[in-house]
């Protein structure tokens, strides 16, 4: 007998036995603020934000993050929070996108336990402006959190009013805060690797 029939005889041997998959049919952690929990997350992973009420609040909120960035090159996705100097639905190839300083981003759910939020290519034609952008601000409908990832995940199925989270898209993912690493010594950068600054406003009608 080859070694390599050898090793592959005793790997056969060493396999662990079968085990059915844990159920998760249980209660999960749920918060009776979850706007709270998220923004408490949020401020730990190094992002911001608030709840803001109306078109005019939503549009205050974003004048204060450009000027407190000094954003000169501004690719927005949302109309009605602010106008755009860079049209991201004229681009065509997205490494265009490296001088902007603030993208306004649609997100499509909110998660209260790890303030992460779902963000897909639904209306964002070039998914790169979510992490090659200097800063970004993600705008989520106040409805639209859950407390948790199990929760998350079920938005994988319709609503009843037809609305999914995860909806007709080739392409999506969660985002928790700002571009962030920590090497060995534990010591925190932010923005190493994509967004310096992460800004979440849910927005009431």
């Amino acid at each position: 007998m080859s070694s390599r029939d050898h090793i592959l005889r005793e790997v056969r041997r060493s396999l662990p036995a079968d085990a059915p998959l844990p159920s998760l049919d249980r209660q999960w952690t749920r918060y009776d603020d979850p706007h709270a929990q998220f923004f408490d997350v949020l401020r730990g992973v190094g992002g911001a934000g608030r709840i803001v009420t109306g078109e005019p609040q939503l549009r205050e909120e974003i004048d204060r993050v450009i000027a407190a960035i000094g954003a000169k090159q501004i690719c927005s996705v949302i109309s009605e929070a602010a106008a755009g100097n860079v049209d991201i639905a004229a681009i065509d190839d997205p490494h265009a996108l490296a001088s902007v300083d603030l993208a306004i981003l649609p997100g499509e759910l909110a998660v209260a336990e790890n303030a992460a939020v779902w963000v897909n290519a639904a209306r964002v034609r070039q998914r790169v402006a979510y992490f090659l952008s200097q800063h970004v601000i993600l705008v989520v409908p106040y409805d639209r959190i859950v407390s948790n990832m199990h929760e998350a995940y079920a938005g994988l199925q319709l609503s009843a009013d037809g609305y999914s989270p995860f909806g007709e898209t080739t392409w999506g993912t969660f985002m928790s805060g700002p571009s962030k690493t920590a090497d060995i010594e534990q010591a925190l950068v932010i923005g190493a690797h994509g967004a310096r600054s992460l800004h979440v406003f849910f927005t009431k009608p």
